[in-house]
């Protein structure tokens, strides 16, 4: 049976948060009911389970889980933890009414609904008017792209909606769970401040309807007598005022009783079904009999119905000639001799029907736009009207004129949100009998109606009503009647009243769905800052979402106008709907092996066709917009990614991620990387300790120093013993590196090998580190501080492979000595110097790594200088001269300087280094051997020592103490066994000065060595000056390893001239030599390394991969 896991509040561990401390997605497949947990050692009851009891923690039941499918909740992510806290913190409280089963249907659940919020303010106030700017045929063009739009994203949501079980929370769900957290927090908070500016403009709407339509006697500022921006400034003040308390009226009722607004739902749906009928109504109508609404026009230009009485400009009364009011209008007096505006007495008046009916053939002057510019009056067109064009326009209150500049896009930017509201249905899913079925059905079919009624409505407009009453959008032509209302039977009023319901009912809607959909992202827990508006009152009603909608909402109040919010809330449904096709069409081309929608009608192709539509509208309706709209849900995404909450949905863009990741590993091998794009792609290899803590953190400080987060970086590190057994300390071990890496903001990947042994597993670690062609081209180790010691022996030889290894797979090697003493990623150098010795070429490694290490903050004020050794036979001068030119061409700024290091006599402290060096490498391998071959290897040494002492006494000339010496050793072989089975034998090493070597008992003797970088030369004839110390010589100089006595003599001098010019530099950089060939003086060879940099602080070895990682061309 499966075990009865409980979800994780956030922060906690447990059984699904894998780890990150953050639940995972509520699974039908996990029970959290407390009573099964009872019932756990009952499952497997009785024989014929018995073979399975093994697994009763982790595999279930097929009978339990079928019962846990069909009791499975559709609660969100979040809503479910919050029930359960809740239900926890009642205790004993009687418990709650059994929840009942959704019983929605597809009428009711998400055709109706969609229909509500589709049908908006839009088609009452603004459709005539955008028919009278743009034409019927531009109208046609709008209104298609952006029901097109709707139809392909609602096919795309009905793909994503039926691919498995839709859990309450609609498109922010289906975004988040298909794009994962970053886009569905972008989109969610997109999604939502779109429905909140929806709810602002619903509320304009409402307040334009009632101050102009139904009481314009209610208005706060006095229109009557103002013009031009006076009157535009006192309208929309009114606009803010009113709106303000309406706004805060309804965010009143949402709080104080959310259940009447839904209760209301059906009685502003029906109000709106009335409304469009009643407009049908008309136009059949005006086909057998045409209302009477008569627009006056004077010349070609319309005329305001409020200032006059009789469309003429005198009439007869009684066989007598009267004035009026139109006449008074536009003449100083009311008498025929008066003085009249210009235009006024060249052009005649005449009174044309404003709603000629469908037969009148008005369609065909229609059917074009005609754009105006703010402040134009609106004119017939086809009517001639004599005017002067210089003359100014006076008396412009007495006409019909544009409030705004119009022209194509603007009319799509306000258009849009009338077929906003496709997601009503999707929203509802949890109150759904079947989402999968009804959602894609009722929406599709939603859409068809609409948009069926949207086309109709351009055309049936363009065919019935007057070009200048349809440009007229305030009705101020035909006695302030809302234009469709004009239309509309039997009266104007039944769209007036049943728009301003509709309006009302819409911003509740908003008001009401919008703080709902926040409190769901909060509760998600994807965008920390947002975490208080997951709170509310105890009946779960989102209180300080409500607060904040209702700020937002105020913002588009302040704006007050209809035309200028329209297109704000259509960049965030258009940006909503885009992601929503972009999550289609990902999952359908990863073919991710989850993705199996029962709505079957799909393509990627049209969700890609829905997207590009979605984008190319949102730069057509206002590419400023566009941008902020853009803008804002960039910072979104980028905060979720860096300060958000980690979730793990099973997105599409992990799908992709991966997609892309192939694809680029397939392409990376293709061949190496070229030079010009070389970076150290580096594996780290650091050591834990018993608790599985990282030893050397200073190992990632370099590492982040040296790659500011680019390029590949792989953490590795062993832990000893078998997988079976050692499996949950290499967990531990991996935790460890991560928040290690993490800490030091080192941008890379872990890797945790366990093995028998320390060799081995490093050998593993560097072959099988990486993937394909992403694979690391350098090797990072620290030096190992006590190899000296016989414990750590293990460590030397791990040491001494790895640089093996790395040789022979042509890869870069670094090795820092002295790490913790190089600086942490908080510390800053504020002057001084990274000194490079350039000895051998090593492919421009030693120039690269300074260059990288100075972009970083730590090293950025350091400066580089870069030391060369010049021999006997080399030009100096000229090598300066070259090495400054090269620089030049690699454009790295350094200092340079050339050192010279002639050939130089062998001090006798090199012999004396030289021979304890050798002394502690047989001690070391005698540690090693079994008992047999440590008796034949101690037989040996005596051996070689008496005979040493044998030839030492048949020499002629040999000074008495020197012989004397000797004999002691011969005398005495019981104490080199000693020495050879003492463990904790050791050699002193230090001398006193570098410059200056102390003088070994016996002497001070000299060997010169002509060429002495020549290998395989031996020790030449001593010379004059130096013969008389010839007989100085201790005896066992004279067996020691030449190559070893003169690679010791090298980098003693090496060193000294070093600490010469290096001794005070923040990092020295230096050629590391390569291990010997056979595995014979392994010990020297890191002896060799100790000597070459004793006495600096900083020091970073580095060994070439054996290929250029620098070059000179662009």
């Amino acid at each position: 049976m499966l075990n009865n896991m409980t979800d994780c509040e956030e922060g906690e561990g447990g059984p699904n948060s894998q780890g990150d401390g953050n639940p995972k997605e509520s699974s039908p497949f996990m029970n959290s009911s407390a009573a099964i947990d009872a019932e756990k050692s009952q499952q497997y009851d009785g024989k014929n389970m018995a073979l399975f009891e093994e697994e009763m923690d982790t595999s279930p039941m097929v009978s339990s889980l079928l019962s846990t499918l069909a009791n499975y909740s559709n609660l969100p992510t979040g809503s479910k933890e919050h029930e359960e806290a809740e239900n926890n913190e009642e205790g004993a409280r009687p418990s709650k009414k059994p929840v009942k089963a959704p019983q929605l249907g597809t009428l009711m659940g998400v055709y109706l609904p969609c229909i509500q919020n589709i049908f908006g303010v839009i088609l009452f106030l603004r459709m005539t008017w955008m028919v009278g700017i743009g034409g019927v045929f531009g109208s046609f063009i709008i209104v298609f792209m952006c029901c097109s739009t709707t139809m392909l994203t609602a096919i795309s949501m009905s793909a994503i909606a039926t691919n498995g079980v839709v859990p309450a929370g609609g498109s922010y769900y289906m975004i988040s769970r298909s794009l994962g957290p970053e886009f569905g927090g972008a989109v969610g908070i997109c999604f939502y401040l779109g429905t909140t500016f929806a709810g602002a403009m619903y509320i304009l709407g409402c307040i334009e309807i009632l101050l102009i339509y139904i009481i314009p006697q209610a208005a706060i500022f006095k229109i009557e007598g103002l013009e031009g921006p006076e009157a535009e400034a006192a309208l929309l003040n009114n606009m803010r005022v009113y709106g303000t308390i309406v706004l805060s009226f309804m965010a009143l009722v949402v709080f104080v009783g959310v259940k009447y607004v839904n209760k209301l739902a059906l009685v502003f749906l029906a109000c709106v079904i009335l409304s469009i009928v009643a407009v049908y109504a008309g136009v059949i109508k005006t086909a057998i009999d045409p209302p009477v609404f008569p627009v006056c026009l004077l010349g070609n230009r319309t005329l305001v119905s409020k200032g006059y009485d009789v469309c003429a400009k005198v009439i007869e009364i009684d066989n007598d000639t009267v004035t009026t009011k139109l006449w008074r209008s536009f003449c100083d007096s009311d008498y025929l001799n008066a003085t009249c505006d210009e235009y006024f007495n060249n052009n005649n008046v005449t009174e044309i029907q404003g709603i000629p009916g469908v037969t009148s053939g008005i369609l065909a002057e229609n059917l074009f736009g005609n754009y105006l510019e703010k402040g134009v009056i609106v004119e017939k067109r086809g009517l001639v009207s004599e005017m002067d064009p210089d003359s100014p326009v006076t008396s412009s209150n007495r006409y019909v004129m544009a409030d705004i500049t119009s022209f194509f896009t603007l009319l799509v930017g306000i258009y849009f949100p009338s077929v906003t509201g496709i997601m009503a249905g999707s929203n509802r899913s949890g109150d759904l009998r079947d989402a999968q079925k009804s959602i894609p059905i009722g929406t599709i079919a939603a859409i068809t109606t609409t948009s069926t009624v949207y086309i109709s409505c351009v055309v049936l407009f363009g065919a019935c009503i007057e070009g200048v009453v349809l440009r007229d959008k305030f009705g101020e032509g035909v006695n302030g009647n809302l234009v469709i209302g004009t239309l509309a039977w039997p009266s104007p009023w039944v769209i007036v009243i049943g728009s301003f319901f509709s309006t009302c009912g819409a911003g509740l809607q908003s008001l009401t769905g919008a703080p709902r959909l926040l409190q769901a992202i909060s509760r998600d827990g994807i965008i920390p800052f947002l975490r208080v508006f997951g709170h509310g009152k105890d009946n779960g009603e989102p209180t300080w979402a409500l607060l904040l909608t209702a700020c937002i909402c105020e913002i588009g109040i302040i704006i007050a106008s209809l035309d200028a919010v329209a297109p704000i809330l259509s960049m965030f449904f258009l940006m909503c709907y885009m992601f929503v096709n972009l999550a289609c069409a990902l999952q359908t081309l990863l073919r991710t092996p989850n993705w199996r929608p029962r709505f079957k009608f799909y393509h990627w192709a049209l969700s890609f066709l829905g997207m590009s539509l979605c984008l190319s509208l949102m730069f057509i309706c206002s590419w400023y917009y566009a941008i902020v709209a853009m803008g804002i849900a960039t910072c979104i995404y980028k905060y979720i990614e860096f300060c958000g909450a980690e979730k793990e949905w099973g997105d599409g863009i992990r799908g992709i991620s991966l997609s892309a990741a192939r694809f680029a590993l397939m392409r990376l091998e293709e061949g190496p990387p070229h030079t010009k794009n070389w970076r150290p792609q580096i594996l780290v290899l650091v050591g834990v300790d018993a608790e599985q803590n990282v030893e050397q953190p200073r190992l990632l400080s370099l590492t982040n120093q040296l790659k500011a987060g680019k390029g590949l970086t792989i953490v590795g590190t062993l832990v000893q013993g078998t997988f079976l057994d050692n499996y949950t300390e290499a967990q531990r071990a991996e935790q460890s590196l991560r928040k290690l890496m993490e800490t030091e903001k080192v941008k890379g990947f872990s890797q945790v090998v366990i093995s028998s042994n320390l060799r081995d597993g490093t050998s593993h670690l560097i072959q099988v580190g990486g993937l394909g062609g992403l694979k690391h081209n350098t090797v990072m180790v620290s030096w190992p501080r006590n190899w000296k010691q016989p414990e750590y022996h293990q460590q030397l030889r791990n040491f001494i492979g790895v640089v093996r290894e790395t040789t022979i797979a042509s890869l870069a090697l670094l090795v820092p000595k002295n790490i913790y003493s190089y600086p942490s990623n908080g510390e800053r150098f504020t002057e001084g110097h990274i000194d490079v010795w350039w000895i051998v070429h090593d492919g421009g490694m030693l120039m690269l790594l300074p260059f990288l290490l100075r972009q970083h903050k730590v090293w950025r004020k350091c400066k580089m200088r870069i030391f060369t050794v010049a021999q006997l036979d080399d030009n100096s001068i000229q090598m300066k001269k070259d090495l400054i030119t090269f620089l030049y061409h690699l454009r790295i700024d350094a200092e340079v300087e050339v050192v010279e290091m002639h050939d130089g006599d062998i001090s006798a402290y090199t012999y004396e280094k030289t021979l304890i060096m050798e002394q502690r490498s047989q001690i070391l391998k005698q540690m090693h051997l079994t008992k047999n071959e440590m008796e034949r290897e101690i037989q040996s040494i005596t051996d070689s020592s008496r005979g040493s002492i044998r030839r030492k006494n048949m020499s002629a000339v040999r000074p008495q103490h020197s012989a004397e010496d000797a004999a002691s050793v011969a005398e005495k072989p019981e104490e080199e066994v000693q020495l050879i089975h003492n463990k904790n034998a050791s050699t002193p090493t230090s001398r006193t000065s570098p410059t200056s070597p102390a003088a070994p008992p016996g002497g001070a003797a000299t060997w010169t060595d002509c060429k002495g970088t020549d290998k395989g030369k031996t020790i030449l004839a001593p010379t004059p000056e130096a013969g008389k110390d010839l007989f100085n010589m201790k005896p066992e100089w004279k067996n020691l390893s030449q190559i070893d006595l003169r690679r010791m003599h090298t980098a003693m001098r090496l060193n000294e001239v070093i600490i010469k010019k290096s001794k005070e530099a923040k990092l020295v950089l230096l050629n590391m030599p390569g291990p010997p060939k056979n595995r014979v003086g392994e010990e020297n060879y890191m002896e060799f390394l100790e000597v070459l940099t004793e006495g600096l602080n900083r020091v970073l070895l580095v060994r070439g991969g054996g290929r250029e990682v620098i070059t000179i061309y662009s």
